[in-house]
């Protein structure tokens, strides 16, 4: 399963692993939000209410995370006010659901209140 992210003039590819979460979120497509950044993430609110599925703090950069407490897509690619290290960190448990497959360095340019479309491929 394979998704186009589009924040301003930016654009980006992710692939959606075989978990339920991607599979709803998947199913729920085309989306669109209005972008909140919080370090080097980016979260925005989804019509999606999925549970808990093997959900965790610490992240990798280019993860794609469903943020249970706030039912948001969260986009991370680098350092959060939360991290310990020079990895991502949450701000509560996520279930990761895929990773940003091109255009990484691209996601910097998004800002608070961009629109945000994310469709599939």
């Amino acid at each position: 399963m394979k998704i186009k992210i589009t924040g301003g003039d930016v654009k980006v590819e992710a692939e959606l692993n075989d978990s339920n979460t991607a599979e709803q979120i998947y199913n729920s497509l085309p989306l669109s939000s209005r972008a909140s950044t919080w370090g080097d993430e980016i979260y925005f609110d989804i019509p999606v209410k999925c549970k808990e599925e093997n959900s965790r703090e610490e992240v990798e950069i280019g993860d794609l995370g469903y943020w249970l407490q706030g039912s948001c897509f969260c986009i991370f690619f680098g350092k959060t006010p939360a991290s310990t290290s020079d990895k991502p960190r949450a701000a509560s448990p996520v279930n990761v659901f895929g990773k940003i497959s091109s255009g990484i360095e691209k996601l910097k340019q998004i800002a608070d209140r961009d629109a945000i479309i994310v469709e599939k491929i």
